[in-house]
């Protein structure tokens, strides 16, 4: 089976060769879920909270006397079905924290970067392309030309700032560093775009293992 491959964008031409460990890498559909779900819930505040009926500052005084008024019978007026009450099963802050084990995340990252390489939407650019200057026109061409459209995904790493200046402006393209990307990130966009700086460090973030071989 031929290594997997990704072609580039721009002016440089040719495909870089990806690491078979990485970028070849069954789909766990149970795993992606699961990191994606941590991920995601990982992003919650849980800061909400409001008042059940013991906690609202309410009076304890009857609101009209139990007889005589051909009025219905009224008890506390803290009660949630009343104006100013308290809400039943009132929310209170809390954890969103789903655990997923190192190994796990990384096997999931490992899976979801090789649907993008099985599937042809992972491509490399050429971040030196633009050392000299920012440039938004050329990035958007490079990106027009590959794919059918959807939400991009440009990953880089340090040194390569031209590079997001360039890209980060561009509507439906999110613009990550290589060491923040999420296993949500990755199976969210419907194309992958990676300097070679960032595929080499996604494939050790990813935890690829080489196996030595005796001589």
């Amino acid at each position: 089976m031929a290594a997997p491959q990704a072609p580039y964008i721009g002016k440089k031409t040719g495909k870089v060769s990806l690491d078979e460990t990485v970028f070849g890498e069954s789909f766990h559909e149970h795993l992606v879920h699961r990191c994606v779900v941590a991920e995601l819930n990982a992003k919650r505040t849980g800061n909400q909270s409001a008042l059940t009926r013991g906690e609202v500052s309410m009076t304890g005084a009857k609101a009209w006397r139990q007889k005589g008024t051909g009025r219905a019978r009224v008890g506390a007026l803290s009660v949630p079905h009343r104006t100013g009450g308290g809400v039943a099963f009132a929310p209170k802050p809390r954890s969103y924290t789903v655990k997923v084990n190192r190994k796990e995340r990384r096997r999931a990252l490992r899976a979801a970067l090789s649907v993008h390489a099985s599937r042809g939407s992972l491509a490399a650019v050429d971040a030196g392309a633009f050392s000299d200057k920012p440039s938004t026109k050329t990035a958007a061409a490079d990106l027009a030309k590959f794919g059918d459209g959807g939400r991009a995904l440009v990953v880089l790493v340090d040194g390569e700032e031209n590079a997001v200046l360039s890209f980060r402006n561009i509507d439906g393209v999110t613009v990550l560093p290589a060491g923040a990307v999420g296993v949500s990130d990755v199976i969210g966009a419907s194309r992958l775009i990676a300097s070679e700086g960032a595929l080499d460090l996604l494939s050790k973030v990813a935890g690829a293992e080489t196996k030595e071989v005796a001589a």
